[in-house]
């Protein structure tokens, strides 16, 4: 601790102790006078103050630095297979929101709304994984959010805001960050309004949510729990501006084929003359997807309104869930030939396994997810046995994945009385 005593002389100034301008032993040997320990205090603080604008200014050169559309294109292409449509939508609206957040000032009044963003499509056609690559490519905060455990606020289940509690907590409570981050809203289509009738019952978690959504989606300050909801009371909000993050919600919209055909007079149930043209035209209905249609199958028009940028996602034919076995970067094939070769055993599919792999994806409708679930069912005995046994060597043929998914089974049975 600094103690004065009498006749010191400052050893930075030079300046003898006096009521008016104390000189104080900081260490044996270091005497300070008030002036001086002043100016060591307004240095600190000036120097402490560029750096933090360094550090702010190294951020937004980060996120400045977008690629370009076709660039977030060609990354997207690297990880997923088909949805050339949707690809497309999503690398401009994310180029164009990125554009608009490091626009400077102009004197024109012209102010860029927030395009955010709903993707439509079956399951497993890759919704979450368009997001979680998106949010890869740019190096910005990214939260994966479902939607079905939300209600409105007072009701039991997560209130809104804590949306944005995994956003903060995905960039460690660095606020300015996660107001430039993306937040992927799953499970959009589960808080459909129940009824065309609200007066019935409240709808907590249907319209009750999509109206606290509301103002996240287009941008206020709003107060958010840092640890959740209603489990910490006591603790102290922090205030989140949502006008520059970027919202993608995602649905499968089951059922939702049926207002499309409704509206384009289209007959998707009964019989025709040509069922193999009504079944592909069955299935290609959701690229006709509307805002009206989304309306009709439970969303209010204010959140519609909110999410301007809407677009659909193909079902994935055989040729499609053939590529994603084999060809994008972290396809499923080349994780567990990576799995074995960590065992030092070389893992070969053959062709014949692979389109049978993908015959039961699409006879079961499973979609991409599905792939996983039927090579893990595959695999499983291979792994618990191969890292035991003196084998280099594992190859997977059709005959083998036919006695695997036989023997869990995993193929349709019939159960015949005696």
């Amino acid at each position: 601790m600094a103690t004065k005593k009498p006749g010191l002389m400052c050893s930075m100034c030079g300046t003898v102790d006096s009521a008016a301008n104390p000189v104080v032993t900081v260490l044996d040997g270091l005497n300070l006078c008030t002036d001086c320990i002043k100016f060591i205090d307004d240095t600190r603080d000036r120097q402490l103050a560029s750096r933090g604008k360094a550090t702010k200014k190294k951020a937004n050169e980060e996120v400045s630095s977008v690629p370009t559309p076709r660039e977030i294109k060609e990354f997207l292409d690297q990880y997923i297979i088909g949805q050339e449509e949707a690809k497309k939508y999503l690398s401009v609206a994310v180029y164009n929101h990125y554009k608009r957040i490091n626009q400077s000032a102009s004197d024109d009044d012209v102010d860029i709304e927030k395009s955010n963003i709903i993707l439509v499509g079956p399951t497993g056609t890759g919704k979450t994984l368009l997001a979680k690559t998106i949010a890869r490519l740019l190096n910005v905060p990214f939260a994966i959010v479902d939607a079905t455990v939300l209600t409105e606020a007072g009701y039991v289940g997560e209130d809104i805001e804590s949306l944005l509690t995994r956003l903060l907590q995905n960039c460690d409570y660095d606020v300015e960050k996660a107001e430039k981050g993306i937040v992927f809203i799953d499970e959009i289509d589960k808080i459909a309004r129940k009824s065309d009738n609200p007066s019935i019952t409240r709808d907590v978690s249907g319209e009750g949510v999509q109206q606290g959504l509301l103002k996240l989606l287009e941008g206020s300050t709003v107060l958010v729990p840092p640890n959740g909801g209603r489990k910490h009371p006591e603790q102290k909000m922090i205030a989140v501006d949502t006008k520059n993050i970027l919202f993608i919600c995602g649905g499968a919209f089951d059922g939702i084929e049926r207002k499309i055909a409704s509206r384009l007079n289209t007959h998707v149930v009964g019989y025709g003359h040509d069922e193999s043209a009504r079944k592909k035209q069955r299935e290609n209905l959701m690229r006709y997807v509307m805002p009206q249609d989304l309306k009709s199958f439970g969303l209010i028009p204010e959140i519609i309104g909110r999410l301007p940028i809407l677009t659909s996602l193909e079902p994935l034919d055989k040729k499609a869930l053939r590529k994603i076995l084999t060809e994008p970067k972290n396809a499923i094939v080349r994780q567990y030939k990576k799995l074995f070769l960590l065992d030092g055993v070389e893992l070969e599919f053959t062709d014949d396994a692979l389109d049978l792999i993908v015959d039961k994806a699409v006879e079961y409708k499973l979609g991409a997810r599905g792939l996983r679930s039927i090579v893990e069912t595959i695999m499983v005995d291979a792994m618990y046995e191969v890292p035991s046994d003196p084998v280099k060597k594992f190859t997977v043929d059709a005959q083998y994945v036919q006695k695997q998914l036989e023997k869990a089974h995993f193929e349709k049975t019939t159960i015949s009385d005696n």
